[in-house]
């Protein structure tokens, strides 16, 4: 726990309400840190948070969420929501909430510090490294870390910030048992799961600033089902805690926003933190959670209701880091009737709540077409049975709102098929790079893999700015042929240079089976299957840019798909 400084024997403080710790970027690229008072109060001057790492900035922006829903009693409803969107000082009250919670916001409270138990020890009483919180060091595999070799000593600040991150992104494993944990066998506390965000895909809409984020993304009641009536949402610091190890649904977006998934306890001196007890707190678990969490999308799991005899079981659907957030648009955008067809099984994936909550806003105009919001991406991947942090997952992709419309879902649906005009066309470069290692005399896979990872490369750029201009043309299925004549530009480009580069041997070439005998298969031959499936998987475009020597042969060879 806290030591007192020896000077005047005065309990050790840091009010985060006052005190500045939230690190925030200025519209000119300046970088410094704010209190949470001056979070709030200077929101329309701030771009967005940021964090030590993207998974910080993703656990703070809920934690102003959960601030901003409680001291505002809302949004109760849509309307409520666009009376605090159109007043430029709607977060006003939050100062005078901060003020009167002030005690609970102080990181070193001795009977109620932010975040933390008061008295938190372990059966043994053991203190921890820093280590344990902060996730750019690995515990045990701190190799590439500047603080080499250990956290020794944290600023009040930053050990705040990891408090935070804790809670929402703390690995799992074998923990010391808290002095009264149930849950203890010999000491310790076997793997009970990460905490709650590591489960998420995150996703949040960003806008032009720090307020309109927030805005954005503070849902209204009636937009989440919690299934629980009577209770009263409440955040961390203003509940006391549960025994450990009880088991409770959370009662509403602010109990959820700050879900204590461990107990925590810093130990300080006057000069800053120096050790850490850290142990399991509240489960939760992530099943069939998304009339609840709306901060992610989610998956039908088969295995999962299988396992538990469930009719339906959805779960997070976590980011693949390899997988660039505009390959994943369905995901975003598309709705459960569009994923849907009439009378057909439950929709395999959902769109994430917080990306509906927008589409109502859009259909209600609310929000006008024109807008722009960022779907910002934000993920961990865990390694070793969720014991340590391997990759943290940071992308965004910026669309026009009309693209989530409920009742003009042309611009989604050629969103969506233009990204599946790009994944055909790479599929088809693909197939190039196989048949030119089968003339080649090889049946090596690694040229189709790096030809697939180089055509998305390609086309990542020119989809992202063809999205971002979607919303404003008047005919979507217009700008859809547009894209796949530069699609066709791009491919065709890349599949020349594979063609010039294949090499004496591809060149040459060898027969190999065909439905009928066989064929003699070189790079020329590839090179006009290549041409021919590109045409036929999207189409001639009717471009001065389209290359010469595209040749309408028949496609005879065995398909290879990715």
């Amino acid at each position: 726990m806290p030591e007192t400084h020896e000077a005047d024997q005065k309990p050790l403080s840091f009010d985060l309400t006052r005190q500045p710790w939230i690190g925030v970027l200025r519209p000119n690229g300046t970088q410094e840190e704010l209190s949470l008072r001056e979070v709030f109060a200077q929101a329309k001057d701030v771009r967005r948070i940021t964090g030590d790492l993207p998974t910080q900035e993703f656990a703070l922006l809920r934690l102003l969420l959960a601030i901003a829903h409680d001291a505002l009693d809302g949004p109760r409803d849509i309307e409520h929501w666009a009376r605090l969107w159109s007043d430029p000082h709607c977060f006003a009250p939050i100062a005078g909430y901060l003020e009167d919670h002030r005690g609970r916001f102080d990181l070193l409270d001795e009977q109620t510090p932010f975040f933390q138990t008061a008295g938190l020890r372990t059966e043994k009483n053991e203190v921890a490294s820093l280590n344990r919180i902060v996730a750019d060091v690995p515990n045990g595999e701190p190799f590439f870390s500047a603080r080499l070799p250990a956290v020794g000593r944290l600023g009040f600040a930053e050990a705040a910030r990891w408090v935070v991150h804790a809670h929402a992104y703390d690995t799992s494993g074998i923990k010391s048992a808290m002095a009264g944990d149930p849950r203890s066998k010999g000491g310790k506390v076997y793997p009970l799961g990460v905490g709650w965000a590591g489960n998420l895909g995150g996703v949040f809409a960003e806008g032009r600033n720090l307020r309109e984020t927030l805005l954005l993304n503070l849902v209204a009641a009636d937009a989440v089902d919690f299934g629980a009536k009577g209770r009263r949402d409440l955040p961390a610091w203003r509940r006391e805690h549960g025994p450990q190890g009880a088991e409770r649904p959370p009662d509403g977006l602010c109990d959820l926003y700050t879900w204590q998934s461990r107990r925590l306890r810093l130990h300080a001196d006057a000069d800053g933190v120096t050790g850490v007890v850290l142990g399991y707190g509240d489960p939760l678990t992530s099943r069939n959670m998304h009339t609840r969490e709306p901060m992610t999308a989610w998956r039908r799991s088969l295995a999962q209701e299988k396992k538990h005899g469930e009719p339906l079981v959805y779960l997070p659907r976590e980011h693949a880091p390899e997988r660039s957030a505009w390959r994943g648009l369905a995901s975003l955008v598309a709705d459960r009737e569009q994923n849907r067809p009439e009378g057909s099984d439950p929709p395999s994936q959902l769109r994430p709540g917080i990306l509906d909550w927008t589409a109502r806003l859009v259909t209600r105009r609310k929000l006008q077409r024109g807008f722009l919001i960022r779907a910002r991406i934000i993920g961990t991947v865990y390694g070793t049975q969720q014991s340590v942090v391997d990759e943290v997952v940071d992308d965004h992709l910026t669309m026009d709102v009309i693209l989530l419309h409920e009742q003009d879902r042309d611009y989604a649906t050629q969103a969506i098929d233009a990204v599946k005009d790009a994944e055909l066309a790479v599929n088809t470069l693909g197939d190039l790079a196989t048949d030119l290692e089968r003339a080649a005399g090889s049946e090596n896979e690694s040229p189709r893999l790096t030809a697939r990872d180089r055509a998305f490369a390609e086309l990542e750029g020119p989809y992202r700015a063809w999205l971002t201009d979607l919303g404003q043309a008047e005919d979507p299925f217009e700008q859809r042929e547009a894209w796949k004549a530069q699609v066709h530009t791009i491919i065709t480009r890349l599949g020349r240079q594979m063609v010039a580069d294949a090499g004496d041997a591809a060149w040459q070439g060898r027969p190999i089976p065909a439905k009928q005998g066989s064929v003699w298969l070189n790079s020329a031959l590839a090179d006009r299957w290549f041409r021919a499936r590109l045409r036929k998987n999207i189409g001639q475009p009717s471009s001065s840019d389209q290359p010469s020597g595209t040749d309408s042969a028949a496609d005879p060879s065995p398909k290879v798909h990715a």
